[in-house]
């Protein structure tokens, strides 16, 4: 069945505000992803320049824009795009953050809720500028995981309730700082803010990735399943473009998938080949995605996750560091035997 939200138009049509779909592979364009919302008349050149004659835009997720009448300036960025319309950090989130008054519980809730908005922000649009900014808040709530114990455990006891990517990776995001902390608390030998970003991108590849895939509430085909194993190389080679992050955190975008007996990808490292940070995330990435809802079954209550990665996943994660990750639940019961 047709959509009727799709409209094909010649590139001569193209304007500011229309979301359009590139009939194009990812890497044979300029552009971060294949459908995006137009932003500024730089764009429309650069995809007259692709040399393609019709497009496609999809109505549903264009946004008309004005056009200002004779003499009245245009709102505009330093690079001479038009600005977007909402921070990719709220005020609120930083109030939030640095607000005393409130009751951990209560903060923990209000810097979730903002911090999901933030991620949403920067995932629909992960140029430099918004990973630059995107950085600043990551920092505020990695300060506040590694000084407020009380917030701290608050956030880990908010599972997430669906499966949208940008959800997902503040939940991994609290989690792999929360075990970085438990580990290297006292160490000055690892950059924490650099870390944080690393865990909360984590997952940035995926939005290189048809959504039909990262949402099918079946198993994937095993054509769709290679699919989705590109996300981590794609979310590597995306931040290294954007040069706004450093090494290590690039290297738990790209291996965050690995296990320590080789049955991860993308490259199917094993043990010590796999970064210390790679196995820190690799634990955090499996034990929200347990207990998170999913396109294919209902999220498991942490007890229970935790039983599963003993039980039966324990071999894909270094031993001491599990151990670590259980005791921040306070479930010693399940660390024995290991």
């Amino acid at each position: 069945m047709k959509n009727p939200d799709l409209q094909s138009i010649t590139v001569a049509e193209l304007k500011i505000g229309m979301y359009v779909i590139l009939p194009l592979a990812w890497d044979e364009h300029p552009f971060l992803k294949n459908h995006f919302l137009i932003q500024s008349e730089k764009e429309i050149n650069k995809i007259k320049e692709l040399g393609t004659k019709g497009i496609q835009i999809d109505l549903s997720k264009s946004r008309p824009v004005e056009t200002p009448s004779a003499g009245e300036p245009q709102a505009s960025s330093a690079s001479g795009q038009q600005k977007p319309e909402q921070r990719v950090v709220t005020e609120k989130l930083v109030t939030a953050i640095h607000d005393k008054s409130l009751l951990p519980e209560n903060k923990a809730r209000i810097v979730r809720q903002h911090s999901i908005t933030m991620m949403k922000s920067l995932l629909e649009n992960p140029t430099a500028q918004n990973i630059k900014e995107a950085k600043k808040g990551i920092s505020e709530m990695v300060s506040l995981i590694l000084t407020d114990d009380a917030t701290m455990h608050y956030l880990l006891d908010i599972t997430s309730h669906d499966f949208y990517t940008y959800t997902y990776s503040v939940g991994v995001g609290v989690l792999g700082i929360a075990l970085a902390k438990s580990l290297f608390k006292g160490s000055t030998n690892h950059d924490m803010r650099a870390l944080g970003v690393g865990f909360f991108l984590h997952d940035v590849g995926k939005i290189l990735i048809d959504q039909s895939i990262i949402t099918k509430p079946g198993k994937l085909t095993a054509e769709e399943m290679q699919e989705m194993r590109r996300h981590p190389s794609l979310g590597y080679r995306l931040l290294q473009e954007t040069r706004q992050l450093t090494e290590e955190a690039k290297i738990i975008v790209l291996q965050h998938h690995e296990r320590v007996d080789g049955a991860g990808y993308p490259k199917g490292l094993r043990g010590g080949e796999i970064h210390l940070y790679g196995r820190l995330c690799s634990i955090a990435d499996v034990y929200d995605a347990l207990t998170s809802d999913r396109p294919y079954r209902k999220k498991l209550p942490p007890f229970a996750a935790l039983k599963i990665m003993k039980d039966e996943m324990i071999n894909h994660f270094q031993r001491d560091l599990f151990q670590a990750f259980v005791l921040m639940f306070k479930a010693p019961a399940l660390l024995s035997p290991l």
